[in-house]
């Protein structure tokens, strides 16, 4: 089957939503289970997944990223049945990416292998702290031992690697941060995530946040510090930071996460995925129902658990795509915008001018000093 590849690419999200603990700062789609039947869940992927591909025929899959929740928690069969399925229904790239997100805890580490044999070759690896009394308040359940323990397995096992950091934390300052970068940036990762801890509504921190008992958060000036200090270290180092949160040594950037930002095709299954893709030349978007038992017995009964899939205006795909796109380095295509149904920019001379936004011939981007304020920048330019 000799599909053309997609603009921007084609990806498939797979959730598994279930985790050991809920973390105080997460507001993803997760939830604690006492147990879990992997051969249900299993069975229920692959149907919704079999849903998906009979309206998305011919694509050239270019990765896979199982997000969670915890996918470390997943059984290495069930995370094999999907990647088989998968390339059974899509014509699976030769340099597909597949990206399994891990918990460094022991128990989960000792999965690695089967992960690999599975077909997994990119591991994401969420540290979030290189210090257990901070891991401690972060709500993690692994130690800053068991982290670097991980990372050495993993990289014996997967071509791939990356792991996630979480900076402005409470009581940080400016130099316990750089010394956590520079320890991190001494593992010789080829890829970090590196994210401004954020206060999320119906969150636990966002709770004790509300209450004003969330002390010792860095002031703006010192997360501002510390978002300036990242890039400069990590370019230092040779991790370019490709898009506003993420740092890779060159062609070690993440790809499914790519997709996502040069706006191309993907499928998303599992409770409370997302999905964009061209059906009859109408870009749709769908989302699945958020919780899990209601999620299960939907695609148990009919073959899928959406809860919306829906047709795009051409001036909501614009928005879209500008929103995605100048999240990275590389910026945005003004011809695509327009191809998408975008309206001219009235704001970009003026944000050029301010040296928020650079142009070079159809391209627009994000410069340093305007990736700081990007919300702002958005704004003014969608205005």
């Amino acid at each position: 089957m000799g599909a053309e590849p997609i603009e921007g690419g084609f990806g498939l999200y797979v959730h598994w939503p279930f985790c050991a603990a809920k973390c105080p700062y997460c507001d993803f789609n997760s939830h604690v289970r006492a147990a879990v039947d992997q051969r249900r869940w299993t069975r229920a992927l692959l149907a919704e997944m079999s849903w998906h591909a009979a309206r998305t025929p011919g694509r050239r899959l270019d990765s896979i990223f199982f997000g969670g929740g915890t996918p470390s928690l997943m059984d290495p069969a069930t995370v094999a049945a999907v990647i088989d399925a998968a390339s059974g229904h899509w014509n699976l790239a030769d340099a597909a990416e597949i990206t399994l997100e891990a918990n460094p805890t022991s128990v989960e580490a000792g999965r690695f292998a089967g992960y690999a044999r599975a077909g997994v070759n990119r591991l994401s690896l969420g540290v979030q702290a290189l210090n257990d009394p901070d891991l401690n308040a972060l709500g993690r359940l692994h130690s800053a031992t068991e982290a670097r323990a991980a990372f050495d397995m993993a990289r014996t096992i997967f071509p791939r690697i990356s792991f996630d950091l979480i900076y402005a934390r409470q009581g940080q300052s400016l130099a316990a941060w750089e010394a956590e970068l520079d320890a991190a940036l001494g593992m010789a990762a080829d890829h970090l995530s590196l994210y401004q801890l954020t206060i999320e509504a119906g969150t636990r921190f966002g709770e004790l946040h509300a209450r004003g008992r969330l002390r010792g958060l860095p002031d703006d000036d010192l997360a501002a510090d510390m978002y300036a200090l990242t890039q400069q270290r990590c370019a230092a180092a040779g991790l370019a930071g490709y898009e506003v949160s993420n740092h890779a040594r060159p062609g070690a950037e993440g790809r499914h996460n790519l997709v996502y930002w040069r706006y191309g095709e993907y499928v998303g299954i599992g409770p409370g995925a997302h999905g964009r893709y061209v059906r009859d030349g109408q870009r749709l978007a769908s989302a699945t129902a958020l919780h899990p038992e209601t999620w299960l017995a939907a695609t148990e009964t009919r073959g899928e658990g959406l809860s919306a899939d829906d047709p795009i205006p051409p001036a909501e795909q614009a928005e879209e795509y500008l929103m995605m796109a100048l999240r990275l380095a590389e910026g945005a295509s003004l011809a695509r915008h327009r191809r998408l149904g975008g309206a001219p920019l009235s704001a970009l001379g003026d944000l050029q001018a301010e040296g928020l936004l650079s142009r070079d011939a159809d391209r627009i981007a994000v410069t340093d000093r305007g990736r700081p304020v990007l919300n702002a920048v958005l704004r003014a330019l969608l205005a």
